[in-house]
């Protein structure tokens, strides 16, 4: 069987770094001292980092194309925020602090009262701006009034005057979201009640004044109030951006312990008993490599004014695992050229081999992370540019400052230096073939390669025979059965959408409002605003009404939503014209009306008049029940689809400020397919193009599609929801998966041997320490994670512990198995027929041998994205 030949790129770019590798090896003080003066001049971007932090929620959470924000702006446009405030009303959030204070039992008793007027006076006391500010000078304002909190007039009357109070409705007071945990008798009035929620609104247009207010209630409500009946959680419209910005805080301190973390494993595994050929400088230079990449690559997209997003934080940890990891492959590949050559020809060598597979490992994560530059969410198209520049970056450095300081520690061991003090030791003789202070001991006198590390033998002896047992393969498969049938099943569980409780850190006290929040004033969601587009709507005419109301009735006739809480100008106006008589039929007689009803209803922010001309009106339906993200989505997908169906001819548009952040729940899985294909077929193309074996590809294809699998299952499993930060370490799986399978099946089928199971065992003997090596370095650069305060973090952590996991089960375990399944995919007989060509005459064994490699098969280096 002929071997398909498509190393048409592969070749050329061996040579070419064949090149670089003797210019590196030629000049390595050139190579190590540029990248450092480019690291220093590009780190001085660093000074712009605070400008270029971007803590906006709502621009990096949510999508920046989302239908929603569309919404948003036709409301602002057409209901423009009015001199009368109403908080229903509002197209934003709105400006406010809120606090909720709770009674286990019952709140509605004297002492709790006391201490609620107490605080609220106290809330009203506060002073900014030099203290000439007070709440009254900047709150919010209807009827030159301030906007306050009826509910502790209602609480004096009930616990004074035993008035009783109707719940939700108190006359035309909704009072469902201010009365939390209610007990009620049968005529709808409460009985008891263990929470009471405050809103404190304040104007829009003193943005400096009022966040300075803000930033003093949480001052004021965070110290001891005093208070013995009730206890108090508070928020402000301005705390999740806030304590979003605190969440770096709580990492930094973890880079410490991973680099600590990342060095140790890096010297520990390439520690020699040889003190001439110990690599623990190598290794220590390495981990700098990775550092100096993220100054670089920060420095210089901080220069061109990349916005920052915290979730950025934790890419450093990322790129320190995929540097060191490249480090392993440049070790690997300069441990098997020949002690006795000069450093020139030996890191010409070393480049040769290991350059083109750091390039394709290289190639295949960077193009990962710009394909997620598609995203519609600012939180992870930063996160992108940040750490596919960063791994390019890395990659430079590795083949430039790396390499010269391989060089230069190549050198040191040419002239039999101790690698701690630099002074010549002994050299070793024929009596003396080396000891733990001489050079000899630790390489091979017959090839002049370093001696092997004693696990890879294991690999070879003992756990490769292991493996391809008949036994074991069955009780192998019925494993992969068992984690596809878990991962099937977690992917029917997730959820989808991010918690905006998990954008704080865990002790936050945003945490502790959210949760009483969803504790006790869940019953009752937002009143949603169904607005009428379409100007030509003859609101008069009976048919129009009739057809309004039957779109109305669709949207009650859900759970969903509250019956007989709708809140209609037009009902109402309707009411009011039948009881003063007046006609209101014709459209004369209805537009001349409506003013005055308008006038003394409060409703006037409702119908937008023009010219004589209704241009947009709208009508409030209250929700019910909506606790989990599973229930906004439904309760989204419900409205939008009622809405275009039943209002054709009325061009009908649902709104809500909270559906600004609910619009992630409708591209969230769509866009994550999308990079998941389009960044999978980019893989495959890398593959084909410089991993010399078409059928390599299927095996990819597989391993991608398995890992991704497993890791969005059992995700689900361990309570991630699928949201802009868990899409980003999906990305991440495709480059990690191609990492751990491209080359395992390369080697597998390129092997000499003649059987299966023999090309098996050569193929994991090659690849399974640096697979390993390459899995606990990049698991290490993310431990430190798992116990950061805050659930992004903690989120990247888990994610990149299941890649990991999964990635290198698949690379030593499961594809291994499944090639000697598959026959089809070996060359033995090809393989076999060169050797025997080899055999009768060309010698080409004593050259591999001379070279301290195979031509037939590149992977000879023991690395985990191994030389092809």
């Amino acid at each position: 069987m002929q071997k398909c030949n498509t190393n048409c790129v592969e070749k050329p770019l061996s040579k070419g770094f064949k090149k670089l590798g003797r210019i590196v090896g030629k000049y390595p003080w050139v190579f190590f001292v540029l990248p450092m003066i480019i690291s220093a001049g590009f780190g001085v971007g660093f000074y712009f980092l605070n400008d270029r932090e971007a803590n906006d929620i709502e621009e990096q959470f949510t999508p920046k194309n989302g239908p929603a924000k569309s919404e948003r702006a036709f409301i602002k446009e057409n209901f423009p925020q009015s001199e009368q405030f109403s908080s229903l009303r509002l197209y934003t959030e709105g400006t406010f602090a809120s606090l909720i204070a709770v009674h286990p039992i019952n709140i509605l008793n004297l002492d709790s009262f006391e201490e609620l007027v107490k605080l609220d006076h106290k809330v009203k006391q506060i002073r900014v701006n030099d203290s000439k500010l007070t709440f009254s000078d900047l709150c919010a304002k209807e009827n030159g009034e301030c906007v306050l909190n009826p509910i502790l007039d209602l609480m004096n009357a009930s616990i004074n005057d035993n008035t009783l109070i109707d719940f939700p409705w108190h006359g035309r007071e909704f009072i469902g979201t201010a009365i939390g945990g209610v007990s009620t008798y049968s005529n709808n009035t409460i009985q008891s009640a263990q929470a009471i929620r405050m809103f404190y609104y304040l104007k829009e247009d003193q943005k400096n004044e009022t966040d300075l207010w803000l930033k003093k209630f949480i001052q004021t409500l965070s110290e001891d109030a005093n208070l013995n009946m009730i206890s108090v959680s508070y928020f402000t419209s301005i705390s999740r951006a806030e304590e979003f910005e605190t969440n770096p805080q709580t990492v930094i301190p973890l880079f410490s312990v991973t680099y600590f973390l990342a060095i140790t494993f890096s010297i520990v595994s390439c520690i020699r008993l040889d003190c001439v050929r110990n690599k623990v400088w190598v290794a220590t230079f390495g981990v700098l490599s990775a550092g100096l990449a993220v100054l670089t690559s920060f420095g210089l997209l901080l220069f061109c004014g990349m916005p920052f997003v915290m979730t950025v934080a934790s890419s450093p940890f990322l790129i320190l695992g995929i540097g060191v990891d490249d480090m392993f492959i440049m070790i690997s590949c300069w441990q098997k050229t020949n002690v006795r050559d000069e450093v020139e020809d030996r890191m010409a060598e070393t480049y040769q081999e290991a350059a083109v597979s750091i390039t394709i490992t290289t190639l295949t994560n960077v193009l990962a992370f710009y394909i997620g530059l598609m995203t519609p969410f600012g939180s992870v198209q930063s996160f992108c540019m940040y750490t596919g520049t960063a791994i390019l970056f890395c990659y430079i450095y590795n083949i430039t400052f790396f390499g010269a300081f391989l060089a230069l520690n190549g050198r040191r061991e040419g002239s039999n230096r101790h690698w701690l003090t630099f002074r010549k030791v002994e050299t070793p003789n024929s009596d003396n073939k080396g000891n733990a202070c001489s050079v000899g001991g630790a390489y091979d006198h017959q090839t002049g390669a370093e001696e092997e590390m004693p696990i890879n033998v294991f690999f070879k002896k003992y756990y490769g025979p292991f493996l391809t047992k008949p036994w074991t393969k069955v009780f192998v498969i019925l494993i992969y059965l068992g984690y596809l049938a878990g991962s099937i099943y977690g992917c029917f569980q997730m959820q989808e959408g991010i918690d905006l409780k998990n954008l704080a850190p865990d002790d936050s006290y945003v945490a502790s409002y959210y949760d009483n929040e969803d504790r006790y004033f869940s019953e009752y969601g937002p009143f949603v605003m169904l607005v009428i587009k379409n100007e030509n709507f003859q609101y008069w005419e009976e048919s129009a009404q009739a057809n309004l109301n039957t779109c109305l009735n669709k949207f009650v006739s859900s759970n969903m939503v509250a019956t007989n809480m709708t809140i209609s100008w037009l009902g109402s106006y309707i009411s009011y014209g039948n009881g003063l008589g007046l006609n209101l039929t014709d459209e004369k007689g209805f537009m001349e009306n409506l003013p005055l009803f308008l006038l003394l209803s409060g409703l006037r922010q409702d119908v937008n008049i023009s010219n004589g001309k209704i241009l947009a009106s709208r009508i409030f339906i209250p929700t019910v029940n909506i606790i989990t993200a599973i229930d906004e989505k439904n309760m989204l997908n419900f409205f939008r689809e009622t809405a275009s169906t039943c209002g054709q001819n009325m061009d009908l548009m649902v709104y809500h400020p909270a559906f600004i952040f609910y619009d992630q729940y409708a591209v969230v899985v769509s866009n994550t397919i999308q990079n998941i294909v389009v960044a999978t077929v980019a893989m495959l193309v890398i593959s084909l193009l410089l991993i010399p074996h078409p059928l390599c590809s299927l095996w990819v294809t597989f391993a991608i599609a398995s890992v991704i699998v497993g890791v969005a299952g059992f995700m689900a499993l361990w309570n991630v929801n699928l949201d802009s930060i868990s899409m980003i370490n999906l990305i991440i799986c495709i480059g990690f998966s191609v990492d751990f399978s491209a080359h395992i099946s390369y080697a597998f089928v390129s092997s000499e041997k003649r059987t299966a199971n023999e090309q098996a065992i050569d193929a994991i003997y090659k690849l399974g320490y640096p697979i390993i090596q390459g899995a606990v370095s990049t698991l290490v650069g993310v431990v430190a994670l798992s116990a950061a305060k805050s659930y992004i973090f903690r989120t990247f952590f888990k994610i990149m512990f299941l890649v990991i996991s999964f990635g290198a089960l698949h690379g030593i375990m499961f594809i291994p198995i499944f090639l000697t399944l598959f026959g089809c995919c070996s060359d033995s007989s090809s393989v076999q027929d060169e050797k025997d060509q080899t055999e009768n005459g060309q010698n080409r064994s004593s050259k591999m041998q001379m070279s301290g490699k195979s031509q037939q098969s590149h992977p000879n280096c023991s690395t985990g994205s191994d030389c092809s």
